[in-house]
């Protein structure tokens, strides 16, 4: 064995080794041939720069909406097209063409539904972002304005009557999540002011 690992070089056997003293030496891990100790982390593994706050602003956060959004319609809206597909073809025997049939409904929804829910995230990040840059500061506010200025772009090309109904739909959806958000907070500041 040592010919074919060892290639011909001096080695050391374990009976050399056992009588050298290894103080000051902390033991290697056998598997990775590296000191552990160098493996345990005790801080943060981002370099934030000076005055850097430790949470994701809004537009860091934007990536993440509009993935999710997207990901959401899509699952949801394959569903919805598996429902409709198999509502549409029950008359229908199991066979290619039905299965076909199914397959285009859930494509179609999920697609849908995907560009329908990525395009309004992106709308609402893109206006939380410009409102939070404008205005200096990070709160509630932007949250709910982002909102109502999402549904009054959204639905804009259906007249005055479609942009306050979809301004009004912004406004309830965002005004719910902020409520939501801080109802920690507020049932606090309740429970101070009776006492």
């Amino acid at each position: 064995m040592d010919h074919l690992f060892g290639a011909g070089g001096p080695g050391y056997s374990h009976a050399d080794l056992a009588g050298v003293p290894l103080t000051g030496m902390s033991p290697l891990s056998p598997y990775l041939n590296v000191d552990p100790k160098y493996l345990i982390q005790d801080t943060d593994e981002f370099i934030l720069p000076t005055g850097a706050n430790k949470t994701r602003g809004r537009f860091e956060l934007a990536f993440f909406t509009i993935g999710g959004c997207c990901m959401t319609g899509a699952a949801f809206g394959a569903l919805n097209g598996l429902r409709l597909g198999l509502k549409e073809t029950q008359s229908m025997a199991w066979s290619k063409p039905r299965n076909v049939q199914i397959l285009n409904m859930v494509t179609r929804q999920g697609a849908l539904w995907a560009n329908t829910l990525g395009s309004l995230a992106l709308l609402y990040s893109a206006f939380g972002v410009i409102i939070e840059k404008a205005r200096g500061a990070e709160d509630d506010l932007n949250t709910v304005a982002a909102g109502t200025m999402t549904g009054m772009l959204y639905k804009s090309t259906g007249g005055v009557r479609g942009i306050a109904r979809g301004g009004i739909a912004g406004l309830l959806l965002t005004g719910l999540y902020a409520l939501y958000n801080n109802w920690e907070h507020m049932k606090g500041s309740v429970a101070r002011q009776s006492l």
